[in-house]
């Protein structure tokens, strides 16, 4: 047995072995250790400074060739989709009858004096709040200051934020400055998360073009809800055929997800879950409005035949701990852009992990968000969306391309670029 003595006495060994490395008078040198990567700005000042923010329209370096979709595609809004609106029939039949209009570019690119350019993305009206508010709090700082940058933008937007479009603008200077540090790094972005954890990501496909994705190869689908209780029983009926025609294409093994987006009742989601129980559906999702916690509570104890999902419309730790306190979803999916960025969707799904809760990013694949999900442990599948059928070849070819899609057991997998950063390859207006 080892006494203390002992301990000690070899204690202070390596500790004079370490010292006598750190001042050289070992045989081994420091020459003889590999020498770390060159920075892209080797032999300059190491500390970045912001020196510009602007709001940017990023598109492809080589443009896709212009089409005419399927007509009735539902890519191009040519099928209802129930949501909160569905209430009143002036607004029923699209959800561009009542979105806001263009509300300016929601990606930011961000300046710094070495050269490097972040792209970052966000949600609808971040221009305004980023242009008027946060570009004077940015401006001069270090953008591997990541945890002070976030909380001081959280911070000074108190008074008037917490959720929707400051939250959004928030998430966009994020994203972007994580795109800076990779790129100063020379590393891709899930690099800096400690890694990737799987080999690529598998993906499901969102959208009514069922037929269109079966044949491109993906094996799990998310549904849009067509209906709501205003529709009545008929409606109802109408939304139980359309799980089972799907079921019938997909086949016995492929996974079923149901995007209910806001527009239904817990009664009305109660009765739709029976129902659907012999199509062996693998979550419902955004049942209710995403304020409704104890109401999401109540399904997720009420209903056992399949999953609830919820918070794409959910913002920071902080909304995603009320999930947690009322135990209202089985699977997260905070959305990258809009959140609160990179920054607060690690501490988001750190939360999640620990308590065994899956992450399944809303709009995974847009943005950066496939590093942070090939990264995480907790996070398996990425959301994906297939431009719109009836296009050449090439469209879909180059969807591949930019995607890194492959295909395998699970139907689609993608994975993210190992370029520097985000991996961006775009041009900005």
């Amino acid at each position: 047995m080892l006494n203390r003595r002992d301990f000690f006495k070899g204690a202070g060994c390596a500790a004079l072995a370490c010292s006598a490395l750190a001042t050289g008078t070992e045989e081994v040198s420091a020459q003889a250790l590999p020498s770390p990567p060159a920075l892209p700005f080797q032999g300059q000042s190491s500390k970045l400074k912001i020196t510009g923010v602007r709001m940017v329209k990023p598109r492809p370096k080589k443009p896709l060739p212009a089409y005419t979709p399927t007509p009735g595609s539902w890519s191009t809004g040519g099928t209802e989709v129930a949501n909160p609106m569905s209430i009143y029939p002036k607004y029923k039949p699209r959800r561009s009858l009542f979105m806001a209009d263009d509300l300016g570019s929601d990606v930011v690119e961000i300046s710094t004096d070495k050269g490097l350019r972040g792209l970052g993305y966000g949600g609808p009206g971040a221009a305004f709040v980023i242009e008027r508010h946060l570009t004077k709090l940015l401006l001069g700082e270090d953008p591997f200051d990541l945890e002070r940058l976030w909380d001081i933008l959280w911070r000074s937007t108190l008074y008037y934020g917490r959720k929707g479009l400051v939250v959004h603008a928030i998430s966009a200077v994020d994203n972007a400055l994580w795109d800076i540090v990779g790129q100063a790094l020379g590393q891709p972005v899930f690099k800096l998360l400690g890694g990737a954890t799987k080999e690529r990501i598998p993906c499901y496909c969102t959208g009514n073009d069922s037929e269109q994705h079966v044949e491109f190869g993906f094996k799990k689908l998310k549904l849009a809800v067509a209906y709501g209780p205003a529709d009545g029983r008929e409606g109802l009926k109408k939304n139980v055929e359309l799980v089972k025609r799907t079921r019938e294409l997909l086949g016995p093994d492929g996974e079923i997800m149901l995007d209910c987006w806001m527009a239904l009742t817990e009664d009305y989601t109660i009765e739709f879950a029976e129902r659907l129980e012999p199509y062996r559906v693998y979550w419902m999702e955004e049942c209710l409005p995403p304020d409704e916690y104890a109401g999401f509570g109540r399904l997720k104890q009420r209903i056992r035949s399949t999953r609830m999902a919820t918070g794409e419309h959910e913002y920071t730790r902080y909304g995603f701990r009320l999930l947690l306190e009322y135990k209202a979803a089985d699977i997260w999916q905070p959305d990258m852009n809009w959140c609160g960025g990179l920054t607060e969707l690690r501490r988001i799904g750190a939360l999640a992990a620990a308590h065994d809760i899956p992450v399944i990013p809303h709009g995974g694949w847009r943005g950066g968000c496939p590093h942070y999900i090939l990264a995480a442990t907790n996070s398996p599948w990425c959301e994906m969306f297939l431009p719109a059928p009836g296009g050449p070849p090439e469209v879909y070819q180059r969807f591949e391309e930019e995607y890194g899609i492959t295909r395998g057991p699970e139907g689609i997998y993608m994975r993210p670029p190992d370029r520097p950063g985000f991996g961006w390859e775009s041009a900005v207006d």
